[in-house]
């Protein structure tokens, strides 16, 4: 999975794009340049909890974006992790990851 790296891409993503959230994750989508096509970033705030927090956090939401198909075609997509993402198991998050990005018009 190509993951986004650059701090201008992320910025732009983040700008430009289309939000939506869930109890369990938001969501930022924009369209991709021909120099980033189709990346995905897992964001987890230090106002969740400790480090250990954290990466389980990453760790779920990388797992819902396999099983959701993640990274869509021509997107740039940003995944921000909830309080409530740490106990959800990646199955229902993702489930929730395909209603947000039905909702922004990515599928």
């Amino acid at each position: 999975m190509k993951t986004i790296k650059s701090r201008a891409e992320f910025e732009r993503v983040f700008s430009t794009g289309k939000r939506a959230q869930s109890s369990v994750l938001r969501i930022r989508v924009a369209p991709s340049t021909e120099a980033h096509p189709s990346e995905v970033a897992f964001v987890a705030p230090k106002r969740l909890g400790n480090a250990v927090f954290r990466n389980r956090c990453k760790r779920v939401l990388r797992e819902a974006a396999r099983k959701s198909g993640l990274p869509v075609e021509g997107y740039g997509i940003i995944l921000f992790a909830t309080k409530d993402t740490h106990s959800t198991n990646p199955a229902d998050i993702s489930i929730s990851l395909d209603a947000l990005l039905r909702k922004t018009g990515v599928k």
